[in-house]
């Protein structure tokens, strides 16, 4: 079977880039990120891409990214917190038979990693409210894609990677 040995879901602040390159140091094998991607790309920030595209540009930038991660990386890939907005991602995801886990944070954990960041243009104006929406709306989403679901509020990040390796471990 060929693709990701895990994909990270889950919403911005979740510990998705933290996590995975932990889990994938773990497993000896490579970490990708969409977000990444989407920048090498295009040679730009996904900031700049929300302010000067808009959204519904990024959004397709980040889907075709997902798609051809999924079918190139065989290590970690993360997922850029909103890639499962996207009808056809999930699809993929669903249909792709991989371990998928959701990393699930709270809005008061997700907020103060986040602080006023310049680089996650969603929560610019108003982190805590944001994420509250975003939290609540995405929810659902994650949840179909994902095969696994891991708390992340209040956990170190070692007992976060342990339980993520031992979601790949039982899968495997």
């Amino acid at each position: 079977m060929t693709g990701p040995v895990l994909v990270v879901v889950g919403p911005p602040a979740a510990g998705k880039t933290t996590v995975g390159t932990a889990v994938a140091a773990a497993l000896g094998v490579g970490f990708r990120d969409t977000d990444a991607d989407v920048e090498a790309a295009t040679g730009t920030t996904v900031a700049d891409l929300f302010v000067t595209h808009g959204e519904p540009h990024f959004r397709e930038l980040e889907a075709a990214a997902v798609a051809r991660a999924l079918a190139e990386h065989d290590g970690v890939l993360a997922l850029g917190g909103g890639a499962v907005l996207s009808p056809a991602t999930r699809q993929l995801l669903v249909a792709s038979g991989r371990t998928v886990v959701w990393l699930d944070v709270d809005v008061a954990s997700a907020a103060s990693r986040v602080g006023l960041s310049r680089d996650r243009p969603l929560l610019a104006v108003n982190p805590r409210a944001m994420l509250r929406t975003m939290l609540e709306a995405r929810a659902p989403l994650y949840a179909e894609v994902s095969t696994v679901t891991v708390p992340t509020a209040g956990r170190p990040v070692d007992d976060v990677v342990a339980d993520v390796l031992a979601a790949v471990q039982a899968a495997a």
